[in-house]
């Protein structure tokens, strides 16, 4: 016979589990920059200085986190297994009846690139001014949005609100992770503690969203993957479209950027002036 797990224990288990990522990229990210400046000189590159960041040694061990959480979600829809985890954290989770629901999730998963601006507005400088970051963001926003909407409309998961079938996966975490991987990337040189603020918010986004009964736990951990590797691509692929697009001939400088908004798919040009 076994004992149920107190619903306070569940819920730290829960807030632990999304919280571990926190700790563990930027972890991540010291390791690897470290391995590669052992094995490679520094190349210089006027839009990021730090290199070493953006080589593939590097690039390859962020992202083995997000897509472990990414193939744990793909993976939840057809094992049972795993759906059954899904329905022990809910049970748990809303064992004591309450069905208060907070909006602060709506406001949440905006909170860690609202700080990065409010940061640059302080005086408080991060890796990119603010055209290269705004475009950066940009890019992760609209890669992530296409992702969430169309997988949402391919899985057709029912919300454990029974709500509607747009469950999977979670566009409320994918937002607030690719904001929080967003600050990290942004003041990881100033500070690791920027990323751990990020992530924390972005965590507390993720459980706010089980807590009020609109995604599964499964949901909310392939959204964090999700959103974590949508930043990562974009700060990636930049440089290489803004090289791509640059008017040398010109007082300035065009560039073509991925959009999404309300479901349409786009490209947007951007023109800076010298």
């Amino acid at each position: 016979m076994t004992m149920p797990m107190p619903t306070h224990s569940m819920r730290n288990a829960v807030l632990c589990l999304l919280l571990s990522v926190i700790f563990l990229l930027p972890d991540l990210s010291i390791a690897q920059d470290t391995a590669t400046a052992m094995n490679e000189a520094p190349l210089p590159d006027p839009l990021y200085p730090h290199y070493p960041e953006k080589t593939k040694k590097a690039c390859n061990g962020l992202l083995a986190v997000p897509a472990t959480f990414v193939v744990y979600g793909a993976v939840s829809l057809k094992w049972n297994k795993l759906k059954e985890v899904n329905h022990h954290f809910k049970k748990e989770m809303h064992e004591d009846g309450k069905r208060e629901i907070n909006e602060m999730d709506n406001y949440l998963q905006y909170a860690p690139a609202f700080m990065v601006y409010a940061l640059n507005t302080a005086g408080v400088k991060g890796k990119n001014n603010f055209i290269d970051r705004t475009i950066i963001y940009g890019m992760a926003n609209a890669m992530m949005g296409a992702v969430v909407m169309t997988t949402k409309k391919s899985t057709h998961e029912l919300r454990p609100d029974g709500s509607n079938y747009m469950s999977f996966p979670s566009g409320h975490t994918a937002t607030a992770f690719a904001a929080a991987e967003f600050m990290r990337r942004e003041y990881q040189d100033v500070s690791i503690w920027y990323g751990v603020a990020g992530y924390a918010m972005a965590a507390t986004t993720g459980y706010m969203r089980m807590s009020n009964n609109r995604h599964w736990f499964s949901d909310v951990v392939a959204g964090a993957g999700v959103g974590i590797l949508s930043t990562d691509l974009a700060y990636w692929v930049y440089p290489s479209i803004k090289k791509l697009f640059k008017n040398k001939k010109s007082d300035g400088e065009n560039i073509i950027v991925p959009t999404y908004q309300q479901g349409a798919i786009g490209l947007s040009m951007i023109r800076t002036f010298r």
